[in-house]
């Protein structure tokens, strides 16, 4: 199989039910963490597999940067070995989970980046990526990849610089939809978030089950053929909580409503209160027979495919094809909604209030581009 010995892994539940993999830290073992089953959804699968030896790059060698950080040769080592074994027991078409606690946070991390197609999510707990060590870290790396981060604000164990790295990565940079949160303990997995975690496993995997195949979609954007230019300026800050709004450099007001009047104005398409959304966010819904798949809405029996919040707010919720979500987020537009693949559309967007006409352009164009898809356009 690889220089490593054969994996020695400890199971529970049905065998042929998405398989959640449980990664240990540092000075424990596949028989400790596989008691986080009991707390996690039954009707899953799950698989605790023992770290190789720390010489060898096992996982549970990068709890602590005073420990040693990862090498791009130790972590391609280690994460072969694990896909070695992983194609044996869940092969194409059943979905994998990657549960990750401390040094096993890392090394689930390293997984995802490197290859976030194979992967139905994963939950970093309680520890850091693996950065500056081989694996891709760029913006919209995990577009379309549901994770969940849970840490703890007075831990003592991971350093707080990689913590607020590992955050600010996983919620914003990575386009990854990101379910976050940060509870009052140290190194240990506080109730509450293990109790979320839960919640997180049981709607992805529903989601997951309830979807027939991609969806038809557009391949360019509307009025932008050639791809969506940078946009300039760092990025405005952003709730990771729910309701996701924009907190800074918001749209003048002038602008929010010229981007209102033009996107009313766009054919079958009536304006109201959102049926998704805070009070006071005006909804953009086809007033003609839904032609486009639900993936195109982000309400579908109410036929909304975007909505624009409140002026206390500027910016906007769009449902995109994951891979021109992707696009806006790299090119600095929009973040991934944290439910987004969970309980939403997996292409749902925030996307910025434009903040001069030039960006008023592109913001009108990203939501064309939904409007086109709802309408069977794709």
């Amino acid at each position: 199989m690889s220089e490593f010995d054969i994996p020695v892994v400890v199971s529970r539940g049905d065998a042929d039910a998405p398989l959640v993999v449980l990664l240990h830290g540092r000075g424990s073992r596949e028989t400790d963490i596989i008691a986080l089953a009991d707390a996690l959804p039954g009707t899953l699968s799950y698989a605790a597999v023992r770290a190789p030896l720390a010489e060898h790059g096992g996982f549970a060698w990068f709890a602590n940067r005073g420990i040693g950080r990862p090498v791009a040769e130790s972590l391609r080592a280690t994460m072969d070995w694990f896909r070695a074994w992983l194609d044996g027991v869940a092969p194409p078409g059943r979905p994998v989970f990657l549960v990750g606690f401390s040094g096993g946070a890392a090394f689930a991390g390293g997984l995802v980046l490197d290859d976030p197609e194979r992967y139905a999510g994963a939950a970093i707990l309680y520890g850091t990526l693996p950065f500056d060590a081989g694996v891709p870290t760029g913006p919209a790396r995990l577009a379309g990849v549901p994770v969940f981060v849970a840490q703890g604000l007075y831990d003592q164990v991971i350093p707080r610089e990689l913590l607020d790295r590992t955050w600010r990565y996983t919620t914003v940079e990575s386009g990854a939809p990101a379910v976050a949160r940060q509870d009052p303990v140290g190194h240990g997995i506080a109730r509450e978030a293990l109790a979320a975690l839960a919640g997180w496993l049981v709607e992805r995997s529903a989601f997951l089950a309830r979807q027939s195949g991609p969806a038809p979609a557009p391949a360019q954007w509307e009025r932008c053929p050639e791809g969506l230019p940078q946009r300039v300026g760092p990025r405005p800050e952003v709730t990771t909580t729910i309701p996701q709004q924009q907190r800074t450099d918001r749209a003048p007001a002038e602008l929010q409503e010229k981007l209102f009047a033009g996107l009313s104005a766009l054919p079958d398409v009536r304006s109201g209160q959102s049926a998704l959304s805070v009070p006071g966010a005006r909804g953009f819904m086809l007033t003609a027979p839904q032609s486009g798949p639900d993936a195109a809405f982000l309400v579908p029996h109410a036929g909304e495919f975007a909505h624009l919040h409140p002026k206390t707010d500027g910016s906007l919720h769009v449902a995109l094809p994951v891979h021109l979500a992707a696009e806006a987020i790299e090119r600095g537009w929009a973040v991934a909604h944290p439910l987004a693949g969970v309980r939403l559309t997996p292409g749902m967007v925030l996307v910025y209030g434009p903040r001069d006409e030039t960006e008023l352009d592109v913001v009108t164009s990203i939501v064309t581009t939904s409007h086109a898809w709802a309408a069977g356009r794709g």
